[in-house]
């Protein structure tokens, strides 16, 4: 578990998970716990995605990934712990000033990211579409559930836990939506353009398992303008916050916009 949790990264989600808090004149501190628990999730996610039986992948984060280390076994029940710990670490570390209904509200909303209706239907639509033809309507639906859920959650959990009115969170919702959609864009256009050492970990693998992506339903000019249309939506919903709270936000979606790796 500590293997790939503490491997680096960039921390995208628990970054935004406090930023969103701050952005609704939160207390960061109480948000901390749900930020670590984004980060637990994510890394189940990768540990998962990239066993034998899904990506079957060697390299994450400039690292063997947990299974070539530890074994199979091992990679999944890291996985499974990991995930478990992530709700633990939110129900039991989350301090006495989130009230308990915004508590189990934040709670609810990382669980539905987590399954059937978020990265798990993501994985499912994303292995059967191997090989075959798919337009770019699945596509969004893989990378929306696959990618953003999670994103979408690490926002909307820190509004929610910051106290955040109805309306702020479903403007942070939106937001999170494009970013986490331009997140994938841009993670596509990356596996084309860049190489293994680069990215730390295996550059091109999109293309040889023949899988549907942007680039190659778009070509790159265009998911690059696509890219570019999604940075602006999101900084959009942005527009209605105290403009000294946005600039966390607004520098992410930059951020991720221009990322190379």
């Amino acid at each position: 578990m500590r293997y790939s949790l503490l491997a680096g990264g960039k921390r995208v989600r628990p970054i935004l998970c406090l930023a969103s808090c701050e952005l609704v004149s939160g207390d960061v501190s109480s948000a901390m716990p749900a930020a670590c628990a984004m980060e637990m999730i994510h890394t189940m996610s990768l540990i998962h995605d990239d066993l034998p039986c899904m990506d079957n992948d060697d390299l994450r984060r400039g690292k063997p990934t947990n299974h070539k280390v530890f074994g199979e076994e091992t990679a999944i029940l890291a996985g499974d712990a990991l995930l478990s710990l992530a709700f633990e670490h939110v129900a039991a570390r989350t301090g006495p000033k989130v009230p308990a209904d915004r508590l189990v509200r934040a709670i609810a909303e990382l669980g539905s990211a987590v399954g059937s209706e978020g990265l798990v239907a993501g994985q499912i639509v994303d292995i059967a579409s191997e090989g075959r033809d798919i337009g770019l309507g699945e596509l969004e639906y893989i990378h929306v559930h696959k990618t953003a859920k999670l994103l979408e959650a690490s926002v909307v959990c820190g509004a929610i836990v910051g106290g955040g009115s109805q309306s702020e969170v479903e403007r942070v919702r939106k937001y999170a939506r494009c970013v986490g959609l331009l997140f994938q864009v841009v993670d596509d256009i990356l596996d084309v353009t860049k190489s293994t050492e680069e990215l730390g970990k295996t550059a091109g693998k999109d293309l040889a398992s023949d899988k549907a992506t942007y680039p190659k339903l778009m070509g790159i000019e265009k998911a690059k303008e696509f890219a570019g249309e999604l940075v602006e939506k999101a900084i959009e919903q942005l527009g209605h916050f105290d403009a000294a709270r946005v600039a966390p936000l607004s520098h992410l979606a930059n951020y991720i916009a221009s990322r190379h790796n």
